[in-house]
């Protein structure tokens, strides 16, 4: 072997080297996604970490799970456009499609969402016109199930006032109603049947709203569209597997499925926008 042949060779190997570093690691990029914060931090953690690290896998990209703090945090996050995707409810996605053109990509085709009003069970109330005055624990202004339809129907429908309390998660919004704070909680049929059974037990549905289509996974649109695609696939290859769909029950999320902005453009009608808190003003 010649002098310059045993300089070159290490050159050479490393060369080669980068031959066999796969293709989707060199072009591997970093997602943020966004998370509507429903449950308390670390509860949201337990639930989205398994299943954003499965779908990163299949996509090849990293998606990274950002928290907010309060649903008013979130919606100012997504109006900014900072998540580059995120679950939301089905309001968030109309407000989040017309500030920055976010688009859906799959949701919950085995349900529909509904607003329900939990009472201690120990409580006197029996119909929800004996709620005319009182107090009542909201997650957030804009929950969808939770706030939003369930004070359009109390005022609208019911022709009742009362007196709404913003407690931040919907969690929250259960335990002030046990704790006798408030003398009922608003919140939806997913997020009551996944509390601590010591709560849960203590409450009993008194109302419910309409029905309407439920929480999408959306992207922002600078996300390059093979990326959405892959990410759609992904979650509907998630639900394709008994393991799978245990993780996405945990959401919770039945029976994914594909969503379209025509699924979420219904909620226009319900001229909700009496009702609507801007967070930036929070």
């Amino acid at each position: 072997m010649a002098w310059y042949e045993t300089l070159l060779r290490p050159v050479r190997l490393a060369a080669a080297s980068l031959f066999l570093v796969p293709l989707s690691a060199v072009a591997q990029e970093t997602y943020t996604f966004g998370v509507v914060p429903q449950f308390e931090a670390r509860k949201l953690a337990e639930i989205w970490t398994p299943i954003l690290a499965e779908i990163s896998d299949r996509v090849g990209h990293i998606l990274v799970k950002v928290g907010s703090p309060n649903i008013p945090e979130f919606e100012n996050s997504f109006n900014d456009g900072a998540f580059d995707f995120a679950y939301m409810n089905p309001y968030h996605s109309i407000m989040a499609l017309d500030s920055q053109g976010y688009m859906p990509l799959v949701n919950d085709g085995g349900r529909q969402l509904f607003g329900v009003l939990a009472v201690p069970k120990d409580s006197p109330i029996q119909s929800v016109t004996e709620l005319d005055g009182k107090k009542i624990a909201f997650p957030a202004p804009n929950a969808l199930g939770a706030s939003l339809l369930m004070r359009a129907e109390l005022d609208l429908v019911q022709k009742i006032k009362i007196e709404p309390s913003y407690v931040a998660t919907h969690s929250s919004a259960y335990l002030n109603a046990v704790l006798g704070e408030t003398s009922a909680a608003g919140g939806v049929m997913g997020t009551f049947n996944r509390l601590d059974p010591a709560i849960r037990d203590r409450l009993r549905i008194l109302y419910r709203t309409q029905e309407v289509a439920p929480h999408p996974v959306v992207a922002h649109p600078r996300v390059p569209e093979e990326v959405r695609d892959a990410v759609r696939q992904a979650f509907l290859d998630l639900g394709q597997t008994e393991e799978g769909r245990a993780l996405l029950a945990e959401i919770p999320i039945r029976e994914i499925a594909i969503a379209e902005t025509d699924d979420f453009e219904p909620l226009r009608e319900l001229n909700l926008g009496a009702y609507i808190v801007d967070s930036s003003d929070e």
